[in-house]
């Protein structure tokens, strides 16, 4: 039940036809993990917290640094040098005090991923890096979670809608089945702020879709973005039926 205070909060998202009072519920009932408190996770987490969504698990064992702070929307001077998911759980019940806050400090990996996953409703995947993103869709398709992928380099960025675990949907590997060496991070070729602000914010999108059961998600699509042309392209992809992690041969954890 939405308390009145709550009602009029989220008044402006209740007066929406497709949305209504019983989607602001199911949100406010939601548990989303957000892999990643930096450029991406920032303002995911910040409209999940604003819009209501009920629960926010934080995970990112670094700390915060100056570097961040062009990017990184939700920390300032005074947070440098400390952990991220505490410093953005912090501002973020300043944000919404109807929320319920989960800073993790210690590192995902694959012992301790399923656990977590199975505990939530959707996943964020914000991180930087393959092997975490790997690791987190191994572990959303075993759960038979959803899990909402989004990356940002330099000015170019992307989004996608994972569900492995349905019968025709893909997951992250029927996409990027093998890591790309050749890759590259942030800190190595550069990123613009507003970038991942957007790309950030269009996961909080998706993900507020996937909790309430609004629109279609993009599922089997890849949503790229061109910041300085602009251009936006969708493609599409289908599920790979040999893939390890979702096709018909995947790898069981025992």
């Amino acid at each position: 039940m939405l308390s009145d205070d709550e009602l009029l909060r989220y008044n402006r998202q209740i007066m929406l036809p497709q949305w209504d009072i019983a989607a602001q519920e199911r949100i406010k009932a939601s548990k989303a993990l957000i892999v990643g408190m930096g450029g991406l996770g920032c303002p995911a987490a910040l409209y999940l917290a604003s819009a209501g969504v009920g629960e926010l698990w934080l995970a990112d064992f670094d700390t915060v640094e100056v570097s961040n702070l062009q990017r990184q929307v939700l920390y300032r001077d005074s947070d440098i040098g400390l952990a991220k998911a505490q410093a953005a759980a912090k501002h973020l019940q300043q944000v919404n005090p109807y929320i319920a806050l989960r800073p993790m400090l210690d590192a995902l990996n694959v012992d301790n991923l399923l656990a977590i996953v199975q505990q939530v409703d959707v996943v964020l995947d914000c991180s930087d890096n393959f092997t975490t993103r790997d690791a987190v869709n191994t572990a959303c398709v075993q759960a038979n979670k959803p899990l909402i992928s989004a990356a940002a380099i330099g000015l170019s960025g992307q989004l996608s809608v994972f569900d492995g675990g349905h019968e025709h949907r893909p997951c992250y590997r029927c996409l990027y089945p093998q890591a790309d060496e050749q890759s590259m991070t942030c800190s190595e070729s550069g990123v613009l702020a507003t970038l991942v602000g957007v790309m950030g914010t269009l996961q909080a999108h998706e993900a507020l879709k996937c909790l309430s059961g609004l629109g279609e998600g993009l599922y089997g699509k890849l949503l790229l973005w061109d910041a300085d042309m602009p251009t936006w392209r969708t493609l599409k992809f289908r599920k790979d039926p040999a893939c390890p992690v979702c096709g018909q041969n995947k790898e069981v954890k025992k």
